[in-house]
């Protein structure tokens, strides 16, 4: 394979952000009738641009590999849910949506953001490659478009529905290849006086946070708000506001504007940018050191999961995320150590994780097994779903998290 090039500004790839290894995608989650059949795992070796900054994984696999049938469905986590709907709430207040506004979500999903705007009253859209996951945005009434955004694309839709007063991209700014392609159709989806939406997985607190479990073949750049305004400068955006959300372990929500219009950018954008400048994130050398942390991270995860092994302890987890599928492969960790995981997607159950196999089975499960820990791997949900495990107590079980550090609760 020739050299890397950067996705941004071109620049060869050579630095080292953090290698976890070989890991299948982590979404591929795998049928009991295809358990013998060979699984193709790809590299998690994560590079920074000497250039530009910007953290990125290369497209090991295609988006549309990834994208157009697709495992996660947003409506499982009630606390997303409630999230976005303050997001509408707030969204509204900020820029005055009412009946004659236009909203366009990209990677609309199931329609559970979109779903809020509807009920207020005001025109929508979702733009979502999946296909089944658009049938149940569509099930919601919530319109959607099945496409992959571009500059094209963008285009295409502004000129059938019209430009959107607020354009929202939530979690997927991270997920697509060609970051300034759809960078660009973000731009032709919006308004001249329009707001774009961002949000996405602050770097400085994956790296604080030591998140890297947020690293899959899914998440193709990794994001400071120096790279994200570098990103969207590129389709003549400019990023006017940023909010620091606790979401996903630490989120950066950035507005952003047409730079013909654009406003100053608040004090918010410059505070944000001097912290990423103090923790060393403007500058190559500051990008160093999160390998060793990682490393440190599974050698505690895998000591704990043995020695409950040799007590005769059993263990089990809470939720099968794609997060959680990048934490097991880099930890070795297979069925004789975490016997099997639970879900509230019925889409996974009877499904076996992807490289480790562990069996996927419904929530239920947890009372009758009744194991002596649950490891909650979707950890950024760890309120809502230590409150819904609250009955593992009742049997002596205890629950854990392997991130930012092994933690028994």
């Amino acid at each position: 394979m020739g050299e890397r090039r950067c996705r941004l500004c071109g620049a060869g790839l050579s630095t080292t952000f953090v290698d976890l290894g070989m890991s299948p995608p982590c979404e591929s989650y795998v049928p009991a009738e295809a358990l013998d059949a060979a699984e193709v795992f790809y590299p998690l070796h994560v590079r920074v641009c000497d250039e530009c900054l910007l953290v990125q994984l290369p497209a090991y696999i295609p988006a549309e590999d990834i994208f157009t049938q697709y495992a996660y469905f947003s409506s499982y986590s009630d606390s997303w849910v409630r999230h976005c709907e303050r997001f509408v709430e707030s969204a509204i207040e900020r820029l005055g949506l009412d009946g004659d506004s236009f909203v366009v979500e990209v990677a609309s999903n199931d329609g559970y953001l979109l779903q809020h705007t509807l009920a207020r009253g005001i025109r929508s859209l979702g733009i979502e490659p999946a296909a089944n996951v658009a049938a149940v945005a569509e099930d919601r009434g919530v319109a959607t478009e099945v496409l992959f955004l571009g500059e094209e694309t963008g285009r295409k839709v502004a000129e059938t529905h019209g430009r959107a007063d607020l354009v929202v991209a939530n979690n997927v700014f991270a997920h697509v290849p060609d970051i300034v392609d759809f960078s660009r159709g973000l731009r032709e989806l919006v308004a001249d006086d329009g707001r774009v939406s961002i949000e996405i997985p602050h770097l400085l607190r994956l790296v604080e946070g030591n998140e890297f479990d947020t690293i899959y073949h899914e998440h193709y750049s990794y994001l400071s708000l120096l790279t994200t305004q570098r990103v969207l400068a590129s389709a003549g955006l400019v990023v006017v506001d940023v909010d620091e959300l606790p979401t996903h372990g630490g989120s950066l929500r950035t507005w952003s504007a047409l730079a013909e219009t654009a406003p100053a950018p608040s004090a918010a954008v410059a505070r944000v940018l001097a912290a990423e400048e103090r923790a060393g994130l403007h500058t190559l050398a500051g990008h160093a050191g999160f390998a060793r942390a990682v490393s440190q991270v599974r050698d505690d995860f895998v000591e704990f999961l043995i020695s409950c092994r040799r007590a005769g302890l059993t263990v089990a987890a809470y939720g099968a995320p794609g997060k959680g599928n990048t934490l097991l492969n880099y930890c070795g960790v297979r069925a004789d150590l975490l016997s099997f995981a639970v879900d509230r997607n019925p889409y996974k159950h009877g499904m076996f994780l992807p490289g480790t196999h562990i069996p996927v089975l419904p929530v239920e499960a947890l009372d009758e097994a009744r194991p002596d820990y649950v490891v909650i791997m979707p950890w950024n949900l760890r309120k809502e779903i230590s409150a819904q495990l609250e009955h593992v107590r009742a049997w002596g079980g205890r629950l854990v998290v392997a991130l930012p550090r092994l933690e028994v609760i």
